[in-house]
């Protein structure tokens, strides 16, 4: 099959949900979702292998585990306002997929959510995230950069283990805890600009080889007007860049 339309009303009745494993395996290019469905299930589209392109509309609240596991072909994903979690492995394995932005409604980024995407190089994460799971972005070799927003306070185990291009990552001072070998294998990584001071970072709690990577790479503390003080800076400049002073 070339498309699949799912119709926004059968037998009178609206289209609200797509079951688990609705279309697990099956092949497909690309899927039109309706926007009276409310929630996608677990194993929704699981290992539809050449499904390029999908469309989640306004109206969906949920995303199951495992909802596009697997889904090798899949290239870009765009999660709307109306989505407030992103369940297990929900896009774990889609190793084409290159790009991912995840809107400022969503809380929450389940364990293994994008684990072995090796063809990212782009993610948003949105400003209401307070958690990235455990594995969440493991072996995503081809990121080079993270922003985690300022409402993230934990970062779970192996959450960027892997990530073998990873040069720089942003950390806000809301975070509390980096779980164990967060940051493992992370060899690219160079710099961290950390949003806080000196003595805010000695109080995160950092896991067992959680930090090897993170603790060597050269740190910058958030300064927005240029420091008198010696030392590493960094600020916004006026295009949101990060820009060292």
């Amino acid at each position: 099959l070339e498309e699949i339309v799912i119709p926004s009303t059968y037998k009178g009745k609206a289209v609200t949900a797509l079951v688990d494993n609705a279309f697990s395996g099956a092949k497909v290019k690309s899927i039109t979702i309706p926007d009276s469905v409310t929630s996608i299930g677990s194993s929704a589209f699981q290992s539809c292998s050449s499904l390029t392109s999908v469309v989640i509309p306004d109206g969906v609240t949920s995303i199951g585990n495992q909802a596009f596991y697997c889904c090798s072909s899949l290239m870009s994903v765009v999660i709307p306002d109306s989505v407030t979690s992103i369940g297990s492995s929900v896009f774990s394995g889609c190793n084409n997929l290159t790009s991912v932005v995840i809107s400022d409604s969503v809380t929450s980024i389940g364990n293994s959510a994008f684990y072995g995407c090796n063809s990212l190089t782009s993610v948003v994460i949105g400003d209401s995230v307070t958690s990235i799971g455990s594995s969440a972005f493991q072996s995503c070799s081809n990121l080079t950069s993270v922003v985690i927003p300022d409402s993230v306070t934990s970062i779970g185990n192996y959450a960027f283990d892997d990530c073998s291009n990873l040069t720089s990552v942003v950390i806000p001072n809301s975070v509390t805890s980096i779980g164990d070998q967060a940051f493992r294998d992370c060899n690219s990584l160079t710099r961290v600009y950390y949003k806080g001071s000196a003595s805010d970072w000695n109080n995160i709690y950092i896991g067992d080889w959680g930090g090897y990577y993170l603790t060597d790479a050269t740190r910058y503390y958030y300064s927005e007007s240029q420091p008198t003080e010696e030392g590493n800076y960094w600020h916004y400049n006026a295009n949101g860049e990060v820009v060292v002073w």
